[in-house]
């Protein structure tokens, strides 16, 4: 019989715990460099059925190195796994090791699918996109309340209006000016910077077919389908349209206990960028008329029996599973169907 793998990875080291036929036969711990640890792996497991670890910061990383190393390696949920580690008395990361490789030993564990590396790479590249934006915003905010305060009023206005009004306005404060313009400085710094990720996003979304496909959904941008398409990676990934949502978070919650059962909020779980993303754009379609379509109508018609939000929710829930559906077929959205969601 083969040798089950458990790694506890942290940022500095990793502990490794190797089990054989019902045993530990081996644990110990080594630098969290793949390399280190597929030398230390093949040292004391000759034949390596499972190597397994949790998610994490460094999963990605480790999964794809692992692998091209030729080693059996799976990537577990960590909640999942987290039930099983609690049951050992001490918690220490050579305890958390023997609990994986146990659970590698006796299969009782979820498998997460490692998204690949250009997947990764373009959704680093809306989250720093996405912090930039936020980071803009704020610092214009900052400005404007610090200005109003000596009585500087700063007029509605965005990029190189919003740059002018301030400028036009310190000139009637220098001793102010010495303060805020340094805030301006850093304001047109990051401006500049998130404007060139923007225009990077853009350039890779023309190129992408499957950004193209979804675009084409009213209220759906050059972020959101990106962002989406990168974290669906293949549609064959799902076995249903349906079940897209629930992966992203956005099905209600069920609590049955005897004679208690009901449902709760949505379950938050899976992309939090992703299903906020989705939730913008279905605010854009329930409150834009140029947004005109089926699905707009249906939104709309939920939001007079329970609120705007959770229409919003329900709208968003439905766009996943178009979106994933259209990825499926590779039809374009067609204004006049809602597909069942």
């Amino acid at each position: 019989m083969g040798e089950y793998i458990g790694l506890d990875v942290s940022m500095k080291d990793t502990a490794i715990s190797v089990r054989c036929d019902g045993k530990r036969v081996w644990r110990g711990k080594c630098a969290s460099d793949p390399e280190t640890i597929a030398r230390t792996i093949r040292k004391h497991a000759k034949e390596p059925e499972r190597v397994i670890f949790e998610t994490g910061p460094l999963s990605v990383w480790f999964y794809h190195a692992l692998q091209s190393e030729g080693l059996p390696v799976i990537c577990v949920d960590a909640r999942h796994a987290k039930a099983a580690l609690d049951m050992a008395a001490n918690k220490t990361d050579a305890n958390d090791a023997d609990g994986l490789a146990h659970l590698a030993e006796v299969g009782f564990y979820r498998e997460v699918r490692v998204k690949g590396f250009d997947s990764m790479l373009t959704r680093t590249l809306v989250a720093a996109r996405t912090k930039l934006v936020r980071i803009q915003t704020e610092l214009s905010n900052q400005i404007r309340g610090l200005m109003k305060t000596f009585g500087l009023v700063v007029p509605a206005g965005k990029g190189s209006t919003f740059e002018a009004n301030v400028r036009g306005r310190l000139d009637e404060n220098h001793e102010l000016a010495t303060i805020i313009r340094p805030l301006l400085e850093g304001w047109c710094s990051i401006r500049l910077r998130a404007a060139e990720l923007t225009r990077r996003l853009i350039d890779d979304a023309r190129q992408s077919e499957a950004c193209q496909l979804l675009m084409s959904i009213p209220g759906v941008g050059v972020v959101t389908a990106s962002a989406f398409a990168t974290a669906v990676e293949d549609p064959a990934n799902f076995r249903s349209s349906r079940s897209v949502g629930a992966w992203l978070g956005l099905t209600t919650r069920r609590y049955q206990s005897g004679q208690v059962d009901y449902n709760g909020h949505i379950s938050r779980r899976g992309d939090h960028q992703v299903r906020s993303l989705l939730f913008e754009a279905a605010c854009v379609i329930l409150t834009r008329s140029s947004a005109e379509s089926a699905l707009r109508e249906w939104g709309l018609k939920l939001r007079e029996r329970i609120g705007f939000k959770r229409a919003a929710v329900a709208v968003a829930r439905k766009l996943a599973v178009i979106m994933h559906a259209m990825l499926k077929s590779g039809e374009m959205f067609d204004r006049k169907v809602v597909t069942p969601a």
